[in-house]
């Protein structure tokens, strides 16, 4: 007799209320930052409607039965729909600080890189859930890549090298996941350094090779490309134990930090909060992944447990990224923090991807175990 067990309501879910509670408690210490009684209203004005949308869109998506993405034909769809749309940023829209990376209608702005990733996440679990006994075969390395290959592609020509290295790093995590052998391993690195060998030499543009050599050397030029790293380490060493306090940043509020409520937020957040207020938002993330894990430790198919860890693996990604940018580790690139940069759209994505996990753990403990078997192991 197959085994099914109930759905449980939304408010019995222990496990569902922390996803939503450390988002708003992260997007929350993110707003303090960006000055919400001074100059940085306009933007903590705006984040905070963004934030009550992505509240908005995490409930309806986890009050719903998410199961129909696990379906390929829905996949597909949206696949093909990302495609297009990125491809369209290379002819309709503007180019902003060098790069046609978002769609502007009026006061919104929408970045097709972010729902985007939700979608490449749910092609690369589809596709490791069917096949995930075969992983041993190089063959399906090379699809997965192929697949991810191309909005990767199509992200770097607008250009956006920061969105194009995580997207990248998902979907390495993910195969690395799935249990590729150390041989296939191995041919990915190879393959990754040739790739950003040519990238080096015939894909960056000119300011992203100095940003890269910068990094190198950040005291070659302070004054040039090196300025914005360097401004974010003197911002987060500042602060100390304690911080300057909540709107006193002199980095940030007298903008020698560029974009501070963005790019540069978590070297803000240093300046003003100290080293006890680090430990605190980091504190949080760590709360954070050790739930998405968990939830996918016990999700009751392959495709949740692969998707759950695709959204893990994404916020991971950009937080490490950008705190690693932030702290002059890593070359800057212009990458966000999640919940916690200013943006409503990938704020709005991450509640979602959130809301989407939540509803793949509630719905799934209804599937009957065969069924689960045959349907995502098999087709």
């Amino acid at each position: 007799m197959n085994e099914i067990v109930r759905s449980r309501p939304f408010f019995a879910v222990r496990e569902f209320w922390p996803l939503l509670a450390i988002g708003v408690a992260i997007s929350l210490l993110g707003i303090l930052t960006m000055d919400p009684f001074g100059e940085g209203s306009g933007f903590a004005e705006h984040q905070l409607m963004s934030l009550a949308v992505g509240i908005g869109a995490f409930f309806v998506l986890s009050t719903i039965d998410m199961q129909f993405i696990r379906r390929a034909p829905v996949i597909v769809v949206g696949y093909i729909g990302a495609l297009l749309l990125l491809a369209a940023l290379l002819v309709f829209a503007p180019t902003v600080m060098g790069a046609k990376s978002w769609f502007s209608l009026g006061p919104i702005s929408l970045q097709p890189a972010d729902p985007a990733k939700i979608i490449f996440i749910a092609v690369i679990a589809k596709y490791f859930s069917r096949r995930h006994t075969q992983i041993g075969q190089f063959w399906h390395v090379i699809v997965s890549g192929a697949y991810a290959g191309a909005m990767i592609l199509l992200i770097l020509v607008q250009p956006d090298l920061g969105t194009a290295a995580i997207f990248s790093f998902v979907w390495f995590g993910m195969i690395l996941v799935s249990g590729i052998p150390m041989r296939h391993l191995i041919a990915v690195g190879l393959a990754g350094l040739t790739v950003a060998s040519g990238l080096w030499f015939f894909g960056l543009r000119e300011y992203q090779r100095d940003r890269i050599l910068s990094f190198v050397n950040p005291a070659a030029d302070p004054t040039g490309a090196g300025y914005n790293a360097y401004q974010a380490v003197v911002a987060a060493g500042s602060g100390e134990v304690f911080g300057k306090g909540i709107g006193y940043g002199t980095q940030s509020k007298l903008r020698f930090l560029p974009e501070y409520q963005s790019d540069f937020i978590f070297a803000s957040f240093a300046e003003e909060w100290g080293f006890v207020g680090v430990v605190l938002v980091l504190a949080l993330y760590a709360l954070l992944f050790f739930l998405l894990i968990r939830i996918a430790q016990r999700s009751a198919t392959n495709f949740d447990a692969l998707f759950t860890i695709g959204v893990t693996l994404l916020l991971m990604s950009h937080m490490l990224v950008h705190v690693g940018i932030n702290l002059g580790l890593l070359p800057v690139t212009g990458t966000t923090t999640p919940f916690m940069s200013y943006g409503g759209s990938h704020l709005v994505v991450e509640f979602a991807a959130l809301g989407i996990v939540a509803s793949l753990a509630r719905y799934g403990r209804s599937v009957p175990r065969t069924q689960a078997g045959q349907e995502y192991l098999g087709g």
